[in-house]
């Protein structure tokens, strides 16, 4: 369940600290009763960014495929193997 803190609680640096590491997810920073920043852990940071590289990659292999600029697995191998005579 996602952590709702006020600003006026980033004050306790610490604590925050300490939160990030034991939930593994965002905190959600509130002003004035409205959303306003998010803080995460490094580890949390660098593991979404890096799904979303994946995510990235995995929509630009789907365009590929849809626009049909695929080639077939087998006979990719068999062209590399001539061209270098493996």
């Amino acid at each position: 369940m996602p952590q709702i803190i006020p600003i006026r609680d980033l004050k306790k640096t610490s604590d925050i600290s300490e939160m990030c590491h034991d939930s593994n997810e965002p905190i959600f920073v509130t002003k004035n009763g409205y959303g306003d920043m998010v803080v995460m852990s490094m580890e949390v940071y660098e593991r979404r960014m890096y799904m979303n590289d994946i995510y990235e990659k995995l929509q630009s292999a789907e365009h590929s495929i849809a626009e049909g600029r695929v080639i077939d697995g087998h006979q990719a191998v068999k062209d590399i193997r001539e061209k270098y005579g493996l």
